[in-house]
């Protein structure tokens, strides 16, 4: 071989290492470059959802205990069987309560909600389908409270002024779009929407809670994501074995 043909072939291999690695150094900086935007997406969505929750649930605008006794305050329902109970059992012991309800509840069953009104119990927002606000833009978190809200004001004539987010969950926004409520959470919960978590337990997880103070997170309805259907069954059962023993001895408050 010619030394001409020798040095055409080493400059075509060398060529095209060097279009080879060209390449490889393009994916290379594809794949970061991909990576890096992944990061700031999941950053930029835990900011929005995860940490603002976390930031907003230390202020003093998101009430998480109360001025005196216990408040006993119930989510998702009204339920057609089982909140009728319960206001059965709060009214044997003259308890007043704080129902936050999901609108489209609400709306199914409004003679629920004008017992609980008549009866003297506080009504408050809980949206008015079962979403997280984590998987919301603030057009929706604004729609699902007012929509909640107006069904309310449609059946007492009242128009809510507390608020709690399904699951607890706020967003980044959250604080801006809830000015006219006031959002509530709870000092204990107990996981009440699963029946292993209650079966035979909850009754000493109340008394063991029962704190001036305390706000009690309970559920009169298991048809939302990730409960028991028949669960608020068991809430019942041993909320009454609960109140029998210390309504007495402890004074019960709805939050207003």
């Amino acid at each position: 071989m010619r030394c001409d043909e020798q040095k055409h072939l080493v400059d075509d291999g060398t060529h095209k290492a060097g279009h080879l690695l060209e390449i490889e150094i393009g994916r290379d900086t594809m794949k970061k470059a991909i990576l890096k935007g992944a990061l700031y997406v999941t950053g930029g969505l835990l900011s929005y959802s995860v940490i603002s929750t976390a930031i907003y649930k230390k202020m003093a605008f998101v009430q998480t205990d109360c001025d005196e006794g216990v408040a006993l305050t119930f989510d998702d329902g009204p339920h057609p069987i089982y909140t009728p109970q319960l206001l059965d059992l709060l009214k044997e012991f003259d308890i007043k309560a704080t129902f936050f309800v999901v609108g489209k509840n609400a709306q199914a069953y409004p003679t629920l909600i004008q017992r609980m009104y008549k009866e003297g119990h506080t009504i408050g927002v809980h949206h008015y389908q079962h979403t997280s606000n984590w998987l919301l833009l603030p057009f929706q978190v604004k729609k699902e409270i007012e929509q909640c809200a107006r069904v309310i004001e449609q059946i007492t004539g009242e128009r809510p002024t507390l608020y709690r987010p399904p699951w607890g969950h706020l967003n980044a926004f959250v604080p801006a779009l809830t000015k006219n409520y006031r959002i509530v959470l709870w000092t204990k919960h107990f996981s009440d929407w699963r029946i292993a978590h209650i079966e035979h337990s909850l009754e000493d997880k109340l008394v063991k809670a029962t704190k001036v103070g305390g706000i009690f997170l309970l559920h009169d309805n298991g048809q939302t994501i990730g409960a028991d259907e028949e669960a608020p069954k068991y809430m019942l059962r041993h909320l009454e074995g609960y109140l029998r023993k210390h309504a007495s001895t402890t004074k019960f408050v709805a939050l207003r």
